[in-house]
């Protein structure tokens, strides 16, 4: 019998024994068994259009922490569904949670009873609204030591509270958090440690960054700017708060402007003299009456 961790392990390890079967000739047979199954395959009847669900199906109601009870185990759901009543499906090694037919949680199955597991993506809409519940809420915690939380992320959360306060840096944290949403983890983490490298703690900085990173589209140009200086990310209002700290300007080292240049352009060519009545009368032509 094989000896495996998880039921995924073991699933992983049928798929590859099935692979190698097809390459196994029976006694007797001319083909190998990938290849009768190829022979075969046009007179099978088709596979059904939906899907078969394996699972339990049930249906809990969302409570106001955005959490529905499923055997004495609670998992998290996207907060827009408070309320609300889910479909659930409790498979061997996972639960996954539908609004309608679209999947909006999955969780791995917990066997311990009176546990809560928590996603912190689905609660950022609401700490958003709450930015001072960001740095104590459970869902922080453990996205931390699930790994997903990762060191950059800390970097950027930093760098915009010590650039925008408290308040704004947490939100400016959750925009590039929600960026996840719509690009994958590794993408997002390049757009962070790009932005950080040139100083623009913004999170449209960093969605632009892991867009490119995504695409796999390489700037023709460094992203740093082009006479090396330091990109300042300005606060949009004057600060409230006498402790929060303000981007300063680096020393404007170019010179002052001015417009000789455009003086030349309002030099204009005087028109020539008329002339003398003494030179129309010698210029007269000769034998004239």
């Amino acid at each position: 019998m094989p000896e495996v961790a998880t039921l995924d392990e073991l699933n992983d390890r049928i798929r590859a024994w099935e692979v190698d079967d097809n390459t196994r000739r029976i006694a007797g047979h001319a083909n190998t068994i990938g290849q009768d199954f190829h022979a075969e395959l046009p007179h099978l009847a088709p596979l059904p259009v939906d899907d078969f669900d394996p699972g339990l199906i049930l249906h809990p109601r969302v409570d106001r922490s955005a959490l529905i009870t499923v055997r004495m185990v609670k998992y998290s759901v996207p907060a827009h569904l408070i309320g609300q009543r889910v479909r659930v499906s409790l498979r061997t090694s996972c639960v996954v949670v539908f609004e309608g037919r679209t999947v909006v949680a999955t969780h791995p199955r917990l066997g311990t009873r009176g546990v809560t597991r928590v996603e912190l993506d689905h609660y950022l809409e609401v700490l958003r609204n709450k930015p001072g519940a960001f740095p104590g809420s459970t869902a922080l915690a453990q996205a931390r030591a699930a790994g997903a939380f990762t060191a950059a992320h800390d970097a950027f959360w930093a760098a915009a509270r010590k650039t925008s306060g408290d308040v704004a840096g947490t939100q400016a944290l959750i925009d590039v958090l929600l960026l996840h949403r719509s690009l994958p983890a590794e993408a997002v983490i390049a757009g962070i440690t790009s932005a950080l490298s040139v100083g623009a703690i913004s999170p449209d900085v960093v969605a632009v960054e892991a867009r490119r990173h995504a695409t796999g589209h390489t700037p023709a140009t460094p992203a740093a700017p082009a006479r090396g200086g330091t990109v300042v990310n300005l606060p949009p209002r004057r600060p409230t708060n006498p402790h929060q700290v303000i981007a300063q300007l680096p020393e404007d080292t170019r010179p002052l402007p001015t417009v000789t240049a455009y003086d030349e352009l309002l030099r204009r060519r005087q028109p020539d003299p008329a002339p003398a009545p003494s030179e129309a009368h010698h210029n007269t032509p000769t034998g004239t009456p």
